[in-house]
Protein backbone atom coordinates (compact mmCIF):
# COMPACT_ATOMS: atom_id res chain seq x y z
CA UNK A 1 0.00 0.00 0.00
CA UNK A 2 1.22 3.72 -0.77
CA UNK A 3 2.27 6.44 1.48
CA UNK A 4 -0.80 8.07 0.69
CA UNK A 5 -4.68 6.81 0.53
CA UNK A 6 -5.70 6.94 -3.23
CA UNK A 7 -8.80 9.32 -1.92
CA UNK A 8 -5.95 11.88 -1.52
CA UNK A 9 -4.95 11.31 -5.29
CA UNK A 10 -1.11 12.23 -4.25
CA UNK A 11 -0.05 10.51 -7.60
CA UNK A 12 -2.24 12.85 -9.78
CA UNK A 13 -0.84 16.10 -7.26
CA UNK A 14 2.68 14.80 -8.14
CA UNK A 15 2.16 14.53 -11.98
CA UNK A 16 0.63 17.76 -12.58
CA UNK A 17 3.39 19.68 -10.54
CA UNK A 18 6.02 17.93 -13.02
CA UNK A 19 3.33 19.32 -16.02
CA UNK A 20 3.49 22.33 -14.68
CA UNK A 21 7.11 22.80 -14.17
CA UNK A 22 8.46 24.98 -17.70
CA UNK A 23 11.27 27.32 -18.22
CA UNK A 24 9.86 30.61 -17.64
CA UNK A 25 12.03 33.54 -19.05
CA UNK A 26 10.04 36.58 -17.85
CA UNK A 27 10.59 37.12 -14.31
CA UNK A 28 9.36 39.54 -11.61
CA UNK A 29 12.28 41.04 -9.20
CA UNK A 30 9.85 40.01 -6.41
CA UNK A 31 8.43 36.66 -5.03
CA UNK A 32 5.06 35.61 -3.17
CA UNK A 33 6.76 33.34 -0.40
CA UNK A 34 9.38 34.11 1.99
CA UNK A 35 12.75 33.43 1.59
CA UNK A 36 12.78 31.33 4.18
CA UNK A 37 9.98 29.54 2.72
CA UNK A 38 12.79 28.78 -0.79
CA UNK A 39 15.71 27.95 1.99
CA UNK A 40 13.04 24.96 3.07
CA UNK A 41 12.71 23.66 -0.11
CA UNK A 42 16.47 23.75 -0.93
CA UNK A 43 16.87 21.88 2.48
CA UNK A 44 14.35 19.34 1.86
CA UNK A 45 16.15 18.81 -1.68
CA UNK A 46 19.29 18.42 -0.40
CA UNK A 47 17.93 16.34 2.35
CA UNK A 48 15.92 13.69 0.68
CA UNK A 49 17.23 14.33 -2.85
CA UNK A 50 19.33 10.68 -3.49
CA UNK A 51 22.61 10.30 -5.16
CA UNK A 52 24.72 7.46 -5.90
CA UNK A 53 26.61 5.35 -2.99
CA UNK A 54 24.67 7.90 -0.89
CA UNK A 55 27.77 10.28 -1.43
CA UNK A 56 25.26 13.81 -0.88
CA UNK A 57 27.95 15.54 -3.40
CA UNK A 58 25.51 18.29 -4.18
CA UNK A 59 26.21 21.77 -2.94
CA UNK A 60 23.94 24.51 -3.06
CA UNK A 61 24.15 28.46 -2.90
CA UNK A 62 21.24 30.62 -2.68
CA UNK A 63 21.94 34.37 -3.52
CA UNK A 64 19.35 36.70 -2.97
CA UNK A 65 19.29 40.67 -2.87
CA UNK A 66 22.61 42.21 -3.62
CA UNK A 67 24.39 39.09 -4.04
CA UNK A 68 21.82 37.65 -6.67
CA UNK A 69 22.32 40.86 -8.43
CA UNK A 70 26.25 40.61 -7.89
CA UNK A 71 26.36 37.21 -9.70
CA UNK A 72 25.11 38.45 -13.04
CA UNK A 73 26.74 41.41 -13.14
CA UNK A 74 30.54 39.13 -12.91
CA UNK A 75 28.61 37.37 -15.80
CA UNK A 76 28.21 40.04 -17.92
CA UNK A 77 31.29 41.40 -17.28
CA UNK A 78 33.33 38.04 -18.15
CA UNK A 79 31.08 37.00 -21.20
CA UNK A 80 31.92 40.83 -21.88
CA UNK A 81 35.58 40.07 -21.46
CA UNK A 82 35.26 37.04 -24.07
CA UNK A 83 33.35 38.15 -26.64
CA UNK A 84 34.33 42.09 -26.34
CA UNK A 85 31.98 45.02 -26.46
CA UNK A 86 30.48 44.89 -29.67
CA UNK A 87 27.07 45.27 -31.36
CA UNK A 88 26.91 41.45 -31.27
CA UNK A 89 27.54 41.58 -27.11
CA UNK A 90 24.22 43.81 -27.23
CA UNK A 91 21.73 40.83 -27.20
CA UNK A 92 23.77 39.11 -25.19
CA UNK A 93 23.36 41.84 -21.96
CA UNK A 94 20.27 42.39 -22.24
CA UNK A 95 19.84 38.61 -21.88
CA UNK A 96 22.35 38.95 -18.67
CA UNK A 97 19.86 41.73 -17.85
CA UNK A 98 16.39 39.46 -17.98
CA UNK A 99 18.32 37.00 -15.77
CA UNK A 100 19.15 39.91 -13.11
CA UNK A 101 15.17 41.19 -13.52
CA UNK A 102 14.61 37.84 -11.31
CA UNK A 103 14.25 37.56 -7.19
CA UNK A 104 17.26 35.16 -6.57
CA UNK A 105 19.53 32.92 -8.08
CA UNK A 106 20.15 29.19 -7.18
CA UNK A 107 23.46 27.79 -7.50
CA UNK A 108 24.67 24.51 -8.29
CA UNK A 109 27.66 23.01 -7.42
CA UNK A 110 29.32 19.73 -7.00
CA UNK A 111 32.36 18.83 -4.02
CA UNK A 112 35.06 17.08 -6.51
CA UNK A 113 36.93 15.88 -2.94
CA UNK A 114 33.63 13.72 -2.75
CA UNK A 115 33.65 12.44 -6.32
CA UNK A 116 37.58 12.29 -5.90
CA UNK A 117 37.06 9.95 -2.66
CA UNK A 118 34.93 7.34 -4.02
CA UNK A 119 36.83 7.57 -7.53
CA UNK A 120 39.68 6.42 -4.94
CA UNK A 121 37.92 3.95 -3.13
CA UNK A 122 36.61 2.23 -5.80
CA UNK A 123 38.75 2.29 -8.66
CA UNK A 124 37.20 0.11 -10.93
CA UNK A 125 33.87 2.35 -11.42
CA UNK A 126 36.17 5.63 -11.18
CA UNK A 127 34.73 6.83 -14.95
CA UNK A 128 31.20 6.43 -13.61
CA UNK A 129 31.57 8.43 -10.30
CA UNK A 130 31.57 12.17 -12.75
CA UNK A 131 28.37 10.90 -14.24
CA UNK A 132 26.80 9.75 -11.27
CA UNK A 133 27.83 13.48 -9.82
CA UNK A 134 26.17 15.19 -12.90
CA UNK A 135 23.38 12.66 -12.29
CA UNK A 136 22.82 13.63 -8.93
CA UNK A 137 23.03 17.41 -9.37
CA UNK A 138 20.27 17.28 -12.29
CA UNK A 139 17.95 15.42 -9.51
CA UNK A 140 18.16 18.36 -7.60
CA UNK A 141 17.90 20.74 -9.98
CA UNK A 142 14.28 19.55 -10.91
CA UNK A 143 13.31 18.42 -7.29
CA UNK A 144 13.72 22.41 -6.39
CA UNK A 145 12.46 23.68 -10.05
CA UNK A 146 9.41 21.97 -9.29
CA UNK A 147 8.49 22.52 -5.73
CA UNK A 148 9.18 25.98 -6.96
CA UNK A 149 6.56 25.70 -9.39
CA UNK A 150 3.79 24.30 -7.10
CA UNK A 151 4.47 27.93 -5.12
CA UNK A 152 3.50 30.06 -8.47
CA UNK A 153 7.24 30.97 -8.51
CA UNK A 154 9.08 30.41 -12.05
CA UNK A 155 13.05 29.42 -12.69
CA UNK A 156 14.96 28.95 -15.49
CA UNK A 157 18.50 26.70 -15.71
CA UNK A 158 21.10 28.37 -16.95
CA UNK A 159 25.00 27.21 -18.04
CA UNK A 160 27.62 30.27 -17.66
CA UNK A 161 30.10 27.64 -15.97
CA UNK A 162 33.14 27.21 -16.84
CA UNK A 163 33.33 31.05 -18.24
CA UNK A 164 32.20 32.80 -14.33
CA UNK A 165 33.86 29.93 -12.08
CA UNK A 166 36.97 31.77 -10.81
CA UNK A 167 35.15 35.25 -10.47
CA UNK A 168 32.05 33.60 -8.48
CA UNK A 169 34.43 31.61 -5.91
CA UNK A 170 35.83 35.08 -5.17
CA UNK A 171 33.33 36.74 -5.32
CA UNK A 172 30.97 34.79 -2.85
CA UNK A 173 33.77 32.88 -0.95
CA UNK A 174 33.23 29.23 -2.56
CA UNK A 175 35.40 26.43 -1.05
CA UNK A 176 37.63 25.43 -4.00
CA UNK A 177 36.40 21.94 -4.24
CA UNK A 178 33.36 22.66 -5.26
CA UNK A 179 32.53 22.70 -8.92
CA UNK A 180 30.04 24.68 -10.50
CA UNK A 181 27.22 23.20 -12.45
CA UNK A 182 24.10 25.30 -13.34
CA UNK A 183 22.65 28.07 -12.35
CA UNK A 184 18.79 29.32 -11.71
CA UNK A 185 17.49 32.09 -11.58
CA UNK A 186 14.07 32.50 -10.10
CA UNK A 187 11.03 34.59 -9.54
CA UNK A 188 7.14 35.61 -9.48
CA UNK A 189 5.88 34.86 -13.33
CA UNK A 190 4.99 37.64 -15.22
CA UNK A 191 4.59 35.68 -18.77
CA UNK A 192 3.82 31.90 -19.02
CA UNK A 193 5.63 29.92 -21.26
CA UNK A 194 4.25 28.92 -24.38
CA UNK A 195 2.63 25.68 -25.50
CA UNK A 196 5.07 22.91 -25.26
CA UNK A 197 5.72 20.34 -28.13
CA UNK A 198 5.88 16.62 -27.89
CA UNK A 199 8.03 13.87 -29.61
CA UNK A 200 5.96 10.84 -30.57
CA UNK A 201 5.63 8.84 -27.17
CA UNK A 202 5.75 5.78 -29.06
CA UNK A 203 9.45 6.61 -30.19
CA UNK A 204 10.41 7.22 -26.96
CA UNK A 205 8.87 4.48 -24.47
CA UNK A 206 9.47 1.06 -25.07
CA UNK A 207 7.40 -1.83 -23.16
CA UNK A 208 8.76 -5.57 -23.48
CA UNK A 209 6.70 -8.50 -21.60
Amino acid sequence: MGLFSKKENTLDVFQKAVESRRSIYSLEKEISISDKEVENIIEHAIQHVPSSFNAQSTRIVLLLNGNHDKFWDITKEELKITMGPDREFQATSDKIDNFKHSYGTILYFEDQDVVESLQNQMPNYAENFAIWSSQTNAMHQFAIWTALGTKGIGASLQHYNPLVDVAVAEAFDIPNTWKLVAQMPFGNISEKAGEKEFHDINKRFLVRK
